[in-house]
């Protein structure tokens, strides 16, 4: 079977809640694991761009990183679940599905099945300082709105960073966050308030700290 039949074949994935004229969130990741400041992020999003839904798109992998020791999609969409625990907050492993690998084919496949749906695509702002090694990083910022949650020790590497210079006139000043999901394109905020200094790094490295303790 060539590539071609492969998606036509394709299972067409069940996506969480959406709807004409809905302003929902997305937030991407591995969530290797989960923590509360994935879930924090997500609801100052909600609240402060007037969303009406969050989904945490929960990935196979990332590309810029090594997936070796990545747990199983399964066990990591059931922890998220676990820790968003907020009926607005959707889990969704769909991208398995669809067979994307990158963010810019994920996001460009949404816009075609939910074409009138508002779409705001979320990340912190440690990703901000690398977002120009991303695969068609302006394509993505061509595709939706970005929403920049402020994250401990990224907040000056980040508004430093390549594609913060690049799309310095694309940015939207905070005090008009509630009007982003309808902002003409390229669009993106940064926006500031009570930050977690969990990280998923920290919590890995401390699990595998603890698995080691002797005694």
């Amino acid at each position: 079977m060539n590539d071609s039949q492969s998606r036509r074949r394709a299972p067409f994935p069940v996506l969480p809640p959406h709807g004409p004229g809905l302003a929902i969130g997305l937030f991407g990741g591995s969530f290797n694991p989960p923590h509360e400041g994935h879930r924090l992020a997500s609801l100052a999003a909600m609240k402060r761009l007037g969303l009406d839904r969050v989904w945490w798109i929960v990935t196979p992998g990332n590309p810029l990183k090594d997936n070796a020791r990545l747990p199983q999609l399964a066990a990591r969409l059931a922890v998220a679940k676990a820790v968003a625990d907020h009926p607005r907050i959707d889990i969704t492993g769909f991208e398995a599905a669809i067979g994307t690998r990158f963010t810019y084919d994920t996001l460009a496949y949404l816009r075609r099945r939910c074409p009138r749906t508002r779409f705001v695509w979320i990340m912190g702002a440690d990703n901000l300082a690398t977002f120009h090694r991303w695969q068609n990083w302006r394509g993505i910022a061509a595709l939706m709105p970005i929403a920049i949650i402020d994250r401990p020790g990224a907040t000056i590497r980040a508004a430093r960073a390549p594609a913060a210079v690049a799309l310095h006139h694309a940015r939207v000043p905070e005090r008009y966050a509630a009007a982003l999901p309808e902002a003409t394109l390229p669009a993106w905020i940064f926006l500031h308030g009570p930050r977690s200094a969990q990280s998923s790094t920290a919590l890995r490295a401390r699990a595998r700290g603890s698995s080691g303790a002797v005694g």
